[in-house]
């Protein structure tokens, strides 16, 4: 038994060294054996490769995937602060326009009239249909009184109506009838550079326009001129745009013309007025 195990492994080691030096030697073509192991190792290779590829492959489109969530919610951040950004530039953008015009009006105003401006902000509009009135934020505690004139740099916007301390209510041009506060004041008219005069008595909220009446039969008053305050009446101070003249026609009785003003201040979208402070005369003369 002992010999045979002697004999097996002289046999191995004779088979181990000659294949050895079968590999070793400089041969061309590979054996018949090589060639299986080769073709198999490469089969197992091919086997394993696809199914640790796949996953390999996953496992690095997972990690894509998070890095593009990631960076897709950085860039909707980024978007919302900039469209943000963008809603805040664009109204202190607006309101700098704005308050740089009211400055150039102002300004060009005083050129013109001793006026003082005080800016006021809508804070509130009447829902009551038949009393289309609204609020400001300036009141008797700011030097605002009742009858005041209520405009915008495009021209007039009505008048005080009601005055509290910190508040104060106006009644537009459009509430223009013979029962209104302002139509009972009435508003005298006139275009500057010419000898014309009329009043302003309604607003026809259908079309849109002021009628201005007693229009003499000679006067100059045409089409396409500006309208504005005369003055008179002690009410509305002089020089106050009012609108554009839109037509002229014969009044009802043929002895006067009647006119229709396009009201040149956007009374449908005020969010900011100026109420007109006129220097009392009595302490202008004492000065």
């Amino acid at each position: 038994m002992r010999n045979k195990r002697l004999f097996l492994m002289l046999i191995g080691l004779i088979l181990f060294v000659a294949i050895m030096g079968f590999s070793l030697s400089d041969r061309k073509n590979l054996s018949w054996p090589e060639k299986f192991i080769n073709d198999s190792v490469a089969l197992l290779q091919s086997w394993l490769y696809k199914p640790a590829g796949y996953m390999a492959g996953l496992f690095e489109d997972i990690g894509t995937m998070r890095q593009l969530y990631e960076e897709n919610e950085q860039l909707r951040t980024t978007v919302a602060r900039y469209a943000r950004d963008r809603s805040t530039y664009n109204y202190l953008k607006e309101d700098n326009d704005y308050y740089k015009s009211v400055l150039q009006f102002t300004e060009a105003q005083k050129n013109q009239n001793n006026y003082e401006y005080l800016i006021a902000q809508v804070i509130a509009a009447s829902p009551d249909a038949y009393n289309k009135t609204f609020k400001i934020n300036r009141g008797s505690k700011n030097g605002i009184r009742k009858d005041m004139a209520v405009i915008t740099i495009d021209g007039l916007v009505g008048l005080v109506s009601e005055v509290s301390p910190i508040t104060s209510t106006v009644m537009p041009i459009t509430e223009l009838n013979a029962q209104s506060s302002v139509g009972s004041k009435k508003i005298s008219a006139t275009v500057s550079g010419k000898d014309s005069f009329g009043i302003i008595e309604s607003y026809n909220s259908e079309t849109g326009q002021l009628l201005m009446s007693k229009i003499a039969e000679d006067d100059p008053l045409k089409e396409g001129d500006n309208v504005t305050t005369s003055g008179l009446g002690s009410v509305f101070p002089r020089g106050i745009e009012i609108g554009k003249v839109v037509s002229k026609q014969v009044g009802d009785f043929g002895l006067t013309y009647t006119a229709y003003i396009e009201p040149s201040a956007k009374l449908d979208k005020l969010r900011e007025v100026l109420v007109v402070k006129v220097p009392d005369p009595e302490a202008e003369g004492q000065q």
